[in-house]
């Protein structure tokens, strides 16, 4: 499954990779060239907007739990910085 969000100024592209026992989200950065500089924060925000549109389309159970997990840490890691 593949899904872009195209609301935040960075496109990050989450996808949900490994097999049924590791599953794992890799992100892509998309259009990368049109920033020279591109802070932690805004990274962190755009993976949990991409993590979040990749929840809404995942019909199996097991994948949304993954997807919930990683938005979950991404929050947490975000409070972090702040």
């Amino acid at each position: 499954m593949n899904v872009t969000d195209f609301e935040t100024l960075i496109q990050i592209d989450a996808k949900i990779c490994g097999s049924e026992k590791s599953r794992k989200i890799a992100y892509s950065i998309m259009d990368f060239h049109h920033s020279l500089y591109i802070n932690k924060k805004d990274i962190i925000l755009a993976q949990i907007q991409a993590c979040e549109l990749l929840c809404k389309y995942t019909t199996d159970e097991y994948d949304t739990n993954v997807l919930k997990k990683e938005t979950l840490d991404l929050k947490l890691m975000l409070d972090l910085i702040e």
